[in-house]
């Protein structure tokens, strides 16, 4: 069997709608898909000339991203996903398109409830209504904004329930009953004044809280570009690209075909925050390879699945939550990506250790020689997709916002993979960029380009016109832009959904209270607790250290149940909530506290029961998705340990002065590497030679010795580990004899 080594951009995409609910939609029709296609392609230009241009003011922006996202939800997504209801059904009158009149209806009352605002922001008088500008209106909302706000609480609630199932409704409405019944509320802690139905429109409606909050205006100016930049580089050759180098770095080692899937999965989280898209993307590749090798098919699929869910945690694009933890902390998105190398790397460390033992235990080998692509070759035929990325990290990290160097991006994408001088048309878009990056440069422009900036797209713009290699066509380009849409439609109903949590938590401060719970219950752990462990005399085992512990091992808890089923976003806002007032009082510094909620959400991605990336993973391996969903998860050990380390070390995240230096940074990162590994020694159940037993057991508690960031704890995990070693030289010395 021929090694499987080329992404089909159909086949993909045919992959993703079968493993990703956000791609499957009903059949409209051919009139209505069309029409909803090119909606698609318009929707994604408007994105992109904001980006490059200038974004309208937030309640016109966010209310055209909201309206386009209810009409391709309503005509998209059916009440209830059916075979039957996705199926075309034409000649149906009351069914046009394929589409019900009440899902016309509710997209037609949605729409108009998301640009309600902005037409009615001077205010107006007409058609028996006088309406004062909203700053008027604010506090005091009139029976048209009650009505409007109703609709679009009610629809958006609806609209997360079709994209990304019932959890996250059911979790906001148990939100909004807490707004709204406060005083009837059980526990004294909890009880508050209440609020009444029009105050509650008036916060979750009008912008600043609620549905037109935070979460909305960095997912419709930030997060969409991100995601159409990952799908457009992608399916133009850079995800190709990215398989075939980790196969020519890690293909040629033990287990050759399992460490692509690592390495490939990593490159390709630079590009992606999504990691169904990564499963399915680089899995349709290894996974097949690392079954023919000799891996078992839940294995296999818990390689990819482990490997890919490291994309949300990934720089430098990781997902939509590192782009609102930016936001909420209100420091450069730069400083998250540089806080976020180490911990992914420990999370990388982990898989490709567990992935290097078992292909030792199992006796798997490399990819043989000939089967490997040659590296003069694959950067003959590929060198050039990697353009994008470089212009976009070059403008993210010389200060440009987010979304202008996601537009670079995107721009040079274009430019990269689909124009030529063979195709004199398609030479409107570098000269139309080439225009735009000299006048950026410009002094009229305002803050524009630097001469070196300038120089340096300038530059990149005319090497990515000149390559000789093949380019795509613009339906080519469009197809991704559609599917683009596509994968941001969850992500943004999910986001403008968990807005209301937002504004239910300013509204009557429930984060606090749920922090305060928190705190005071692990509190009465540790004092259960330090009496009994007195006798070590360890810092470690005091009242203080106890409660913090338990503190963060209930937030853990929380994040990891909550999870099942919840989006990273959604998950990630709603407890960072209860995070941060609860770890403040224990003085873990506030990007620390966000960056353990954010990995601890990410976990939710290989956690059985439900674990989507282990699912679609599964259904390419054909193996039990719950056993894959164990596998992952095993494999993910390193991303499940790291938060705790660089809670207690913040040294790790490298952008804190106050706890970083260099020997704490590389004393902690080193031991925490180590510890890792040894971890995968003990969950493979080999190093040397096989691991059984008790020298297992001794192995994984030196490797939890060594994660802890402590120097008396690395001593005793020395001391630990030693009798290991010395019965593995045993065991290797037995094998070579033998």
């Amino acid at each position: 069997m021929p090694l499987q080594s080329h992404l089909d951009n159909v086949a993909l995409e045919e992959l993703e709608k079968k493993y990703d609910t956000a791609l499957n939609t009903r059949d409209n029709g051919p009139a209505l898909t069309r029409l909803i296609y090119w909606a698609t392609i318009a929707f994604a230009l408007y994105h992109l000339w904001t980006a490059g241009f200038g974004t309208p003011v937030d309640h016109v922006h966010m209310g055209i991203h909201l309206a386009g996202l209810f009409l391709f939800i309503f005509v998209g997504f059916p009440l209830v996903k059916t075979s039957q209801s996705l199926a075309f059904q034409g000649g149906r009158w009351w069914a046009p398109g394929n589409v019900p009149l009440y899902d016309w209806i509710l997209a037609g009352l949605a729409i108009a409830a998301s640009l309600f605002l902005w037409v009615s922001w001077r205010g107006f008088s007409g058609f028996g209504f006088e309406l004062d500008e909203q700053a008027l209106r604010q506090g005091n909302p009139s029976s048209l904004d009650v009505f409007f706000g109703s609709v679009l609480i009610l629809t958006t609630l609806e609209i997360a329930r079709r994209t990304i199932g019932f959890v996250l409704p059911l979790i906001i409405l148990v939100f909004m009953s807490y707004a709204l019944f406060g005083p009837y509320m059980p526990a004294q802690i909890l009880k508050h004044p209440g609020v009444d139905w029009h105050q509650f429109v008036n916060n979750m409606y009008f912008p600043s809280e609620g549905i037109f909050g935070v979460t909305l205006w960095v997912v419709s100016t930030v997060v969409f570009h991100f995601v159409l930049f990952g799908v457009v580089a992608q399916r133009m050759g850079l995800g190709q690209f990215f398989v075939d180098n980790a196969m020519i770095l890690a293909g040629r080692y033990t287990g050759g075909p399992a460490k692509v899937s690592v390495v490939s999965s990593a490159f390709f989280g630079t590009i992606s925050g999504s990691s169904i898209a990564n499963t399915v993307s680089t899995g349709s590749l290894t996974i097949p390879n690392m079954k023919k090798m000799g891996y078992p098919g839940h294995f296999a699929g818990g390689v990819e699945a482990a490997s890919s869910a490291g994309g949300q945690i990934t720089p430098p694009i990781m997902g939509a939550a590192s782009f609102l933890m930016a936001e909420y902390l209100e420091v450069p998105y730069t400083t998250i990506v540089i806080a976020a190398i180490v911990p992914a790397l420990m999370h990388y460390i982990g898989v490709l250790s567990i992935v290097h033992f078992t292909a030792k235990k199992l006796g798997l080998h490399a990819y043989p020689k000939e089967e490997l692509p040659k590296v003069v070759q694959v950067w003959k035929d590929g060198w050039f997709t990697i353009i994008p990325l470089i212009a976009l990290l070059i403008i993210l990290f010389s200060g440009y916002s987010p979304n202008m160097a996601a537009f670079v991006g995107l721009i040079l994408c274009i430019i990269v993979g689909f124009c030529a001088f063979d195709k004199p048309a398609t030479l409107v878009v570098p000269l139309a960029f080439l225009g735009f990056v000299f006048w950026k440069a410009s002094p009229y422009s305002g803050e524009g380009y630097s001469p070196t900036i300038a120089g340096i797209l300038a530059g990149l713009t005319l090497v990515g016109t000149l390559h000789r290699n093949e380019r795509q066509s613009f339906r080519d380009l469009f197809d991704s832009f559609h599917v683009g849409v596509q994968y941001a439609l969850a992500v943004g109903a999910a986001s403008a959904a968990v807005g209301i949590v937002v504004g239910v938590i300013n509204t009557t401060g429930v984060g606090f209270r749920l922090g305060f719970m928190v705190t005071g219950g692990a509190a009465d752990i540790a004092i259960t607790l330090a009496p009994l462990l007195d006798w070590t005399s360890l810092a470690m085992f005091d009242q203080s250290s106890i409660q913090q512990f338990v503190s963060l091992m209930l937030i853990a808890m929380a994040c990891i149940l909550m999870g099942a089923g919840l989006p990273t976003t959604a998950l990630y806002i709603m407890l960072v909530a209860v995070a941060t007032p609860a770890l403040s009082q224990l003085g873990v510094p506030p990007l620390a506290t966000h960056m353990f909620v954010l990995y601890y959400g990410v976990i939710s991605e290989i956690t059985p029961p439900v674990c989507a990336s282990a699912y679609a993973a599964a259904g390419i391996a054909g193996s039990n998705p719950f056993r894959t969903g164990l596998n992952a998860f095993t494999l993910g050990l390193g991303k499940l340990m790291v938060p705790m380390v660089f809670v207690y070390a913040p040294t790790m995240l490298i952008v804190l002065e106050e706890h970083f230096t260099l020997i704490s940074f590389l004393q902690v990162t080193t031991t925490c590497a180590l510890g890792v590994f040894a971890i995968a020694t003990a969950v493979s159940a080999f190093f040397l030679a096989p691991l059984r037993g008790l020298w297992r057991l001794l192995m994984a508690i030196g490797g939890l010795l060594l994660v802890a960031p402590s120097l008396e704890s690395d001593l005793v995990a020395l001391l630990v580990m030693a009798p290991v070693g010395l019965q593995q030289l045993a065991g290797l010395k037995r094998e070579a004899t033998a």
